[in-house]
C-alpha cells in the first residue's frame, strides 16, 4: 500500500493535482534544466512559467533596475503564486540588491540555492542575540546519548567485573606463573578528542613496547608468551579494559584504540584518521564484529577499518551498541586475531 501511495502521490504532484504553483524563476545566468533541483521542482508541483536571465549589473545600475523593474511588470500579467531565485555561491553580493526590488511584489520569495548554498541554509542554527550561529559541526552525541552510552559501560563494566573477578584472578596467577614481568600490561593510546590514557590488558607477550616504534603482533609471534596466546586468542587479555571503562577513558564500544607509533603513523595517510577520536575508543567495534580484528598489515586494510569505524561514528544508537556487544562474542569465537 505504501508503495502505491508513492506512485499515486508522486504522479498528482508531478501533473499539479495536488499543488499547482506557478512560479516565475530568476537567474544571473543561463540554467540547466535537466539538474536534479529542477526536476524536483516539477515533481512536486511548481510549475515555472517564466524564467528570467537578469544579467550582471552595469556600472551605475540604471540599466539594470530597468531591468529588474521590467521582469516585475510581466510577472503580474502572468498572475504567479510565487517568485524562485537561483543564486549561487559567488552571486550572493547580488541577493540584497535584487530583494530590494522584490518588495515591491505581494507574493512569497524564495531562494533555489546550490549546492553550496543548500550546505549552509540546511544545517542547524542557534540565535545569539541579534546574530546568528550555523551549527558547521555537530558534536557526534548529544547531552542525553553521551548519558545513555555513560550509563551502559558503567552498569556493563561492573556486572561484568563481578561475574569475571574468578576468572581474572585465575589468569594473573598463570601469567606470574608462565614468565617473569607485571601482569597487567600498560600502553599510551589517545581516546576522545585525542586525550591520551594509559590502557590496561593482561601482559601476554615477553615485551612491554611503549614507545616511537611499536611492532604489531603477527601470527606465530615469537614474543607472544605460552599462555598469552590463549588469551590473544580468545581476548581475554583484553578485559582488563573494564577497568579503563569504569574510568571514562574507554567505551564498551568505539573504534579500537592504537599505540600511539600506529596513530601518528596512520594519521599521516589515512585522511579520515582522525574521526576515530570524535568518540571514545571501545573494547570492541563495528570493524571488530565485522571481521577487522587483529593486524592490519597492508594500508587498504586500515583505510578499510577506518571506513567501519567512521561509519560507526556518524550512525550511533544505543541499539547498535547493544547489536555489536551481541555480535561480539560470535567474533571471538569464530575470528583469528593475534
Amino acid at each position: 500500500m505504501r508503495f502505491v501511495w508513492q506512485i499515486v502521490l508522486g504522479t498528482s504532484f508531478a501533473r499539479s493535482r495536488l499543488v499547482d504553483r506557478k512560479v516565475v524563476l530568476l537567474s544571473l545566468k543561463p540554467l540547466d534544466f535537466t539538474s536534479s533541483r529542477f526536476k524536483d521542482l516539477h515533481r512536486n508541483g511548481f510549475d515555472v512559467v517564466r524564467h528570467f536571465v537578469l544579467g550582471i549589473d552595469d556600472s551605475d545600475g540604471s540599466h539594470w533596475e530597468r531591468e529588474v523593474r521590467d521582469v516585475l511588470r510581466q510577472s503580474r500579467a502572468v498572475d504567479v503564486d510565487e517568485y524562485l531565485l537561483a543564486i549561487d555561491w559567488n552571486e550572493l553580493p547580488m541577493l540584497r540588491r535584487l530583494g530590494q526590488y522584490l518588495r515591491a511584489v505581494p507574493q512569497p520569495v524564495r531562494l533555489l540555492p546550490d549546492d553550496s548554498i543548500a550546505d549552509i541554509v540546511s544545517r542547524p542554527f542557534l540565535p545569539v542575540s541579534g546574530t546568528v550561529a550555523v551549527e558547521i559541526q555537530r558534536p557526534p552525541l548529544s547531552i542525553f546519548e553521551r548519558l545513555q552510552k555513560r550509563c551502559l559501560d558503567v552498569s556493563v563494566a561492573i556486572f561484568a567485573l563481578v561475574v569475571l573477578t574468578p576468572l581474572l584472578l585465575t589468569v594473573a596467577v598463570l601469567i606470574k606463573l608462565d614468565s617473569p614481568g607485571t601482569v597487567i600490561f600498560r600502553q599510551s593510546r589517545r581516546g576522545f578528542n585525542g586525550k591520551p590514557f594509559d590502557i590496561w590488558k593482561f601482559r601476554s607477550m615477553t615485551v612491554c613496547e611503549n614507545g616511537q616504534t611499536v611492532a604489531q603482533a603477527t601470527k606465530k609471534d615469537a614474543r607472544v608468551t605460552r599462555i598469552g596466546r590463549f588469551l590473544r586468542m580468545t581476548s581475554i587479555d583484553e578485559l582488563p579494559q573494564l577497568w579503563n571503562v569504569l574510568r571514562g577513558d574507554m567505551s564498551l564500544v568505539g573504534p579500537r584504540p592504537h599505540a600511539l607509533a600506529h596513530d601518528n603513523y596512520y594519521d599521516e595517510l589515512i585522511s579520515k584518521y582522525v574521526y576515530r577520536h570524535h568518540m571514545k575508543p571501545g573494547l570492541t567495534g563495528w570493524a571488530q564484529v565485522n571481521g577487522l580484528r587483529g593486524e592490519t598489515p597492508t594500508i587498504d586494510l586500515m583505510e578499510k577499518r577506518v571506513e567501519y569505524d567512521v561509519w560507526y561514528v556518524s550512525n550511533w544508537s544505543i541499539w547498535l551498541d547493544l547489536k555489536i556487544m551481541v555480535r561480539t562474542a560470535s567474533a571471538v569465537m569464530f575470528q583469528e586475531a593475534y
